[in-house]
């Protein structure tokens, strides 16, 4: 079927404007990228699950782009990309082509990738897979098959009609149709467990209406890296790695961050008290964080 285009939304202002936007299309479906900043090295921003869009950037983006080129895009389901229907179109690697169809109509030839979540396999496609366009890859609160899930996660079915709708019984596709508003309310309710984050929830409820739940759904079918694929992957890495991980990350669990580490020799910075989202919550922190971890690598080289 043919892709399904964006319905722009009217958005606030912004801290700072890309001083390049455009499509780039791959078998019928149109990503939307922006750029900011000039020179080089590129800090290339990954999406992150399609239940948001790249917006969920903007605190890293007016500072990063002070000190270095920054992409962006929209992945495919949400934001000003197109939603194709099926479950095919929304597969890791398809987020990866799109990733590497972006730097090549923007002449990035290679980019520090930095991921959120989700976004973390996607990265981890890249990393391995084009190892000559990626200089370094840092990975924030890593979605992916290695350590433990928590335990709250794994009690319901996604699949199955429910027979309760409270708390993680949310996450199932029946519900997500039913009343898809009050999933996401609760998701990012987790999302951002720290105090004063009601205008963090917003922002992420509203972002996330901006695609349907139908389209959700196709995201989540897609979602099938399993623990021996990452092992694989994360042992074919040769670029420098840096994970941060908050302590109370109560929508993957620190597990997944610490191991994540440990399995592809990166380095670990754990944020004590941070959930799920730091970069939005403490991103002065993560901000200096990131830029310390690229400007680093000019010194490797030296």
């Amino acid at each position: 079927m043919s892709a399904v285009t964006a319905t722009t939304v009217r958005e606030q202002t912004r801290a700072r404007y890309p001083e390049e936007e455009g499509y780039v299309e791959r078998d019928g479906v149109r990503v939307f990228y922006e750029v900011y900043g000039h020179g080089s090295p590129t800090v290339f921003l990954l999406p992150t699950w399609s239940i948001i869009h790249s917006r969920h950037w903007k605190m890293q983006i007016a500072y990063l782009a002070r000190h270095f080129r920054v992409l962006t895009f929209d992945g495919r389901g949400n934001g000003r990309s197109d939603r194709p229907e099926g479950v095919a179109p929304y597969a890791e690697q398809e987020f990866a082509a799109d990733a590497l169809a972006v730097m090549d109509e923007t002449d990035t030839e290679q980019a520090v990738l930095v991921s959120l979540s989700l976004g973390a396999q996607r990265a981890l496609l890249l990393a391995a897979n084009s190892p000559e366009r990626v200089t370094a890859a840092a990975f924030i609160s890593p979605s992916v098959s290695l350590g433990e899930p928590l335990p709250s996660r794994i009690v319901h079915s996604f699949e199955d009609v429910l027979d309760t709708d409270e708390g993680w019984a949310k996450y199932n596709r029946h519900y997500w149709v039913r009343d898809y508003r009050d999933f996401l309310e609760f998701f990012f309710s987790r999302f951002f467990i720290e105090p004063h984050s009601t205008k963090q929830i917003e922002d992420c409820v509203g972002w996330g209406l901006e695609t349907t739940p139908e389209t959700l759904v196709d995201t989540r079918l897609a979602i099938v890296m399993g623990e021996e694929e990452t092992r694989a992957l994360c042992k074919r890495l040769r670029c420098p790695v840096l994970v941060i991980q908050g302590t109370e990350d109560a929508i993957t669990g620190p597990s997944r961050g610490i191991e994540f580490a440990a399995t592809t020799g990166g380095s670990l910075v754990l944020l004590e008290g941070s959930g799920h989202g730091p970069h939005v919550r403490d991103p002065v922190r993560v901000n200096l964080l990131i830029r310390e971890f690229v400007e680093s690598l000019e010194r490797r080289t030296l």
